[in-house]
């Protein structure tokens, strides 16, 4: 496989598309997971998916010209980064993204990528959140999100429960209505100012995804998610999500 030059030494790849979508489209991939779950002696998001990394598969989704990102960052753990930078020259990726060093907390990443936006970004600018290992992400969903958070302001991706859900008790349990309920998935895009407002705030242990950072600022608007949209978290994630992308999702 022939290789490629290896990223310059601040790992600045950035677009330059022929117009920018209105309003403009930004997107922070996120990945710091150890494969401790997964049994395995790398990270999830380095393991092979169809072939390539999981990550990689991200990636180029999240590339794809129709979207119109004018941005992508990709966060990772401090020592993962030459890692990255071996796989792109291994397997002869030029897509153009922003490579930065994330922090002990999911949280503590999605700042660091916040940071590496464009600090005059234009008014109305979107940025969408995504899990690195969620590498069967639809384009229809993607493009959902960054629609109704250009409306709204903030949209997370959410599918309705499967089976029946109850609430642990000091008694015992009770069940829920799962009507009520749903499953939240990235991405959640935001309107680029408010995440950023959002991210200015102390980090709070109630802190589980991004929409959870901005609910005490903003409401947050639900997308019909995709069950395909699956986050690789164990071994048999991996086993389904090889039959999916060989089923062509």
């Amino acid at each position: 496989m022939p290789a490629t030059p290896p990223p310059p030494p601040n790992d600045l790849l950035i677009y330059s598309p022929t117009h920018l979508p209105s309003p403009p489209r930004y997107a922070i991939l996120v990945a710091g997971g150890n494969g401790l779950r997964m049994g395995s002696d790398r990270p999830k998001q380095f393991l092979l998916l169809g072939g390539e990394p999981v990550l990689l598969h991200t990636l180029r989704r999240w590339a794809a010209p129709a979207l119109g990102v004018v941005q992508l960052v990709v966060v990772l753990p401090f020592d993962q980064l030459d890692y990255w930078r071996q796989v792109l020259v291994e397997y002869a990726v030029s897509i153009p993204h922003l490579l930065v060093a994330g922090g002990a907390t999911r949280w503590a990443s999605v700042r660091a990528g916040l940071a590496a936006l464009p600090p005059d970004a234009l008014a109305g600018a979107l940025v969408a959140v995504h899990d690195g290992v969620r590498p069967l992400i639809a384009a229809s969903v993607m493009e959902a999100a960054y629609q109704v958070a250009a409306t709204h302001g903030a949209a997370a991706v959410a599918v309705p429960p499967k089976d029946s859900v109850r609430l642990l008790g000091a008694a015992g349990s009770s069940p829920l209505d799962r009507r009520r309920l749903r499953l939240m998935q990235t991405p959640q895009t935001f309107d680029l100012a408010l995440l950023r407002r959002a991210y200015r705030l102390p980090e709070l242990p109630t802190f589980t995804d991004d929409a959870s950072v901005v609910d005490d600022l903003h409401p947050v608007q639900l997308v019909a998610g995709d069950y395909r949209n699956l986050k690789i978290t164990t071994p048999e994630d991996l086993l389904l999500a090889e039959a999916l992308l060989a089923a062509g999702a």
